[in-house]
Order: structure tokens, then sequence, then C-alpha cells
């Protein structure tokens, strides 16, 4: 059993940190939010209510992690804090600069959010024995982190074999994030892996091709997704190292890639709406294939009248619905391996 959660990442696990960041972001708005929250403000979430740690939480027993940056709310909790800020990459403007790759929204990189962490931890810890009591019945969550430095760089025109080329260095950037919040005194944590890219409307937008055999029986673009198991097979076998680096240590992969493939296979059978897999509930591609024109979020930008049957909220990221299903499983599947129970 675990009593906090900790957790760094990007969009697909931020709860509010952007929109104190950037309030004018459409993130900061309706639809945002609106099937769980009174409104988007409220939400901060990139989707249009919960996501999965929200549901992993829930889950816990636990209340929903507040975000580091609202400090009406973050003054101390006790049960957990979350880093994540959405547009977050795991290498540092500088790194990425030096492969022309300079557009992020967030200047909270992954570096800043561990240093976040330490400035937590040393506010509501004595010492280092205290904070090892502390932590030793939590839950650390690294990641996912790593999609928006690939992201960045598809949509500034990099192939696919220059963005394969910065996998090495976005792996060893996650390894010496865990390393760190290890040494802060994490006993149990779980790193996710990348999501099937190639199956998301806007990676399906930027590179839709005539050519069939790009395809899978699924109409998924079966280069992008094998990049992301090409990422996640780097990042397993990193995790293998730390295991054996920290044998007191619970080190657990979070298979995101297989939880969405379990719910894309099985869509049908979850109650969504099979011929609109690919197209989002919000933002230009309601009803057509996704487009990059209307953002969700902007003004008179459409949305789809049943998000539950919808698994992409806006192109990118995906609905309430869609993150319940794959927390389920992934909660089955990490449970395990990390030596306790809800």
């Amino acid at each position: 059993m675990f009593d906090a959660i900790y957790r760094l990442g990007d969009s697909i696990s931020d709860t509010g940190n952007f929109i104190h960041e950037d309030p004018a972001s459409p993130f900061a708005r309706l639809p945002y939010g609106k099937t769980f929250f009174n409104n988007a403000t409220e939400s901060g979430r990139c989707s249009n209510g919960l996501l999965m740690i929200d549901y992993f939480a829930l889950a816990a027993g636990l209340p929903f992690l507040p975000p580091y940056l609202d400090q009406d709310v973050s003054v101390i909790c006790n049960h957990g804090e979350n880093f994540a800020v959405a547009g977050a990459t795991a290498l540092p403007p500088d790194v990425l600069a030096k492969r022309n790759i300079s557009f992020s929204p967030t200047k909270y990189n992954l570096n800043v959010q561990l240093d976040w962490m330490s400035t937590y931890f040393n506010g509501i810890c004595h010492n280092a024995e205290d904070r090892a009591k502390k932590l030793k019945t939590a839950l650390f969550m690294v990641g996912e982190i790593g999609g928006n430095d690939y992201n960045f760089a598809f949509l500034q025109g990099k192939t696919i074999e220059e963005v394969r080329d910065m996998v090495p260095e976005v792996v060893q950037a996650i390894k010496d994030t865990v390393r760190r919040v290890i040494g802060y005194g994490a006993n149990r944590v779980v790193i996710p892996g990348n999501l099937p890219i190639g199956c998301l409307p806007i990676c399906l937008a930027i590179f839709q091709t005539n050519n069939s055999a790009a395809y899978d029986e699924f109409h998924c673009l079966k280069e992008l997704n094998s990049f992301s198991m090409y990422h996640n097979d780097q990042l397993k076998q990193a995790l293998e190292d730390l295991r054996k680096e920290n044998p007191n240590v619970i080190v657990v992969y979070g298979d995101y890639y297989n939880a969405f493939q379990s719910v894309y296979h099985n869509a049908l059978l979850l109650g969504f709406d099979v011929e609109s897999m690919q197209k989002p509930c919000c933002g230009a591609g309601v009803d057509n294939d996704f487009s990059l024109t209307k953002a969700c979020g902007d003004p008179d930008a459409p949305v789809c009248p049943n998000p539950d049957e919808r698994i992409s909220w806006d192109g990118l990221h995906l609905t309430q619905q869609a993150y319940q299903y794959m927390a389920n499983w992934l909660i089955h599947d990490i449970l395990p391996n990390l030596h306790c129970t809800f």
C-alpha cells in the first residue's frame, strides 16, 4: 500500500501546472475539463475530464494530486504532489537547440520539475532520515516523458531517422531522472513508456500518405508505431540497468503502449464509436479527418456530442473514457510488480 503519489511528466499527467504558467492557454478554457469539472481552470487537464493519474489516485483512495504551481492548494499535501507540465520535454532547451529543435510551450522541462521536487521535499522534511521515513510508503511516477521531444522534432520537419537518433539521449535523461528520484528516497518507481503515436489523429494527419502499405489493419502508421516501440525497448533496457544498480528499489515499467492498444483493439466492446476512432471529439476534424486549422479551445471549435464514445479528445490527448480504461489496464498490470495492493 502507498499513501502518497509524486508525479513528473507532461500533458498526459499535468493536473494544472501549465495553465498556471500560461493562463491564456486553450487548456484553461472550455471545453477542456467539461465532462468532470465545473470549469477548465478548475481542471487544468488536457482532456475533457480526468486523466490516468486521477484514476490511479482514486484507486489508492487518495485525493487528486494538486499541481505544484497552485500555491493555494499545494502548501503542504500529505498525499503527494504533481510536478508534471504540459509540453515538458525530457531534454533541456540547450540540448534540443543543438539539434535545431526550438519549439516548446513551457520552460518547465524535466530538470526543472526535479528541482521543484527537491525544493518540495526540503520544505516538508526535517532531514534525510525524516525524508526517507515519509517517502517509504510513496509511489513515484516518472513520466510519461520524452514524447514531446519527439513531437516537437516531427513538427519542425525532422525525419523519423533523425528523431530516432534522439532516443538514446532522451532515454538517458529519463534514466538519470530516476537515479535522482531514488536519491531523494523513492522506494517504488513507475516509469511509463510511449503511446503508439501512429494511431493518434495529429500524427496521422502530419504523416498521411497514399501508400496503403504504410498502415496496419487499424489504419495506424506502422513506422511511427515502430518508432514508439523502439523508444520503449530502449527504456526497458535502461530500467534493467537501474534495477541492477538499486536492488532494494522496485522499478516498474508502465506499459502505456499496450494499455492503449487494449482500448483501441477492443473499442467496439468498450462502447466507442469505431467509425470515429481516428477523429477527435474537439477541434477541426470532429466529423472528418483531423485538421490543424482549428484547435480545441479555439472560438467556435466544434465539439462532438458524446465524448465517451471517442478515444481521442483533441487529436493528441485522449478522452476521460479512454484514460479510464487505460488506467484500469495499467493498475492490474503494474500492481503485482509493485508488491502492494490498493
